[in-house]
């Protein structure tokens, strides 16, 4: 196999410590965020409300768009710039539309009225009412959850119960990291970023069972090894196929975020940061968990 780094005989295990730390602190560091803006800035996806993407025959901006809301008694509005076949189009978020009335009607009715001399066309409308929206977020957490009991249940059969635990542990981590950035940065939680948490989970989960397996094999080839020796050797073993799958995986990522457009821009920045995430975690936060796992219950042939 190609080699980008030849013979690393790194000792991450040594830094175990430092790593949780700093893991903890970053995870602390979101969570309060969270808690300072009153809970996660849900979507329309979540909360109900209404989302529409409009073109105007001559460009209004942001701002403009905003205090015209405003005026109009819609104080809460979102209002994004969507850039995208050399035209800027606005994308407006009315956030818990009442359920009964036709609010992307209303708004379009006092939209006209006020720009009476710059007409627009209404390019995409999506509306969700508060009880669907409610009902999807109960159908996000279910399937977060139920993807991490089946993950346990497949480890737990294919390695021990003790490295379902430690890679469960290393996605909760992930998957907080990434909240914490969207809660730093006031980004909302839509649909589109549970599945790129769902995917960030497959993601470093690929990458944390390949670190297992050759753990598994390499606590047999070195028996008389310690366990901190054999999990070093086995991350030093698959270092190089790591970073190549890193790589690769971010620069679509990136290229994504860059070129994607402003639509998919919250998605393709939960995927960045996954994918910088889940490869910190299969190397600093699952693997050690085994260490720390095996002082604190060392098995019989450790015993011995």
């Amino acid at each position: 196999m190609f080699q980008i780094i030849k013979n690393p005989n790194f000792d991450f295990q040594s830094k175990r410590r430092i790593a949780f730390m700093i893991s903890a602190a970053i995870i602390l560091i979101g969570l309060i965020a969270t808690v300072i803006r009153g809970g996660p800035n849900y979507s329309i996806d979540f909360v109900g409300g209404i989302q529409v993407i409009l073109r105007f025959e001559n460009s209004v901006d942001e701002a403009t768009m905003r205090s015209t809301l405003s005026e109009l008694g819609y104080p809460d509005a979102e209002v994004k710039m969507v850039v995208g076949g050399g035209r800027r189009d606005l994308m407006i978020r009315l956030i818990q539309s009442s359920e009964g009335t036709d609010q992307v009607a209303e708004v379009e009715n006092q939209l006209t009225e006020h720009f009476k001399d710059n007409p627009y066309e209404v390019l995409s409308v999506d509306q969700v009412g508060p009880k669907i929206g409610r009902e999807l977020r109960k159908a996000a957490l279910m399937a977060i959850v139920a993807s991490l009991f089946f993950i346990v249940i497949y480890i737990s059969w294919r390695f021990q119960y003790r490295f379902a635990i430690a890679a469960i542990i290393a996605l909760i981590h992930d998957v907080l990291i990434v909240f914490g950035l969207f809660s730093i940065l006031n980004l909302q939680m839509s649909l589109a970023i549970i599945a790129a948490f769902l995917t960030i989970v497959g993601y470093s989960l690929n990458d944390t069972i390949v670190v297992f397996d050759r753990i598994r094999e390499n606590v047999k080839r070195m028996r008389f090894k310690s366990l901190v020796e054999q999990i070093n050797t086995s991350i030093n073993d698959t270092l190089s196929r790591t970073i190549l799958t890193s790589s690769t995986t971010l620069i679509v990522v990136i290229i994504l975020f860059i070129f994607g457009g402003s639509v998919i821009h919250d998605f393709a920045l939960a995927l960045l940061a996954g994918v910088l995430v889940g490869t910190y975690s299969s190397i600093f936060v699952a693997s050690p968990i085994l260490v720390e796992w095996n002082l604190w219950h060392p098995d019989k042939r450790s015993k011995k």
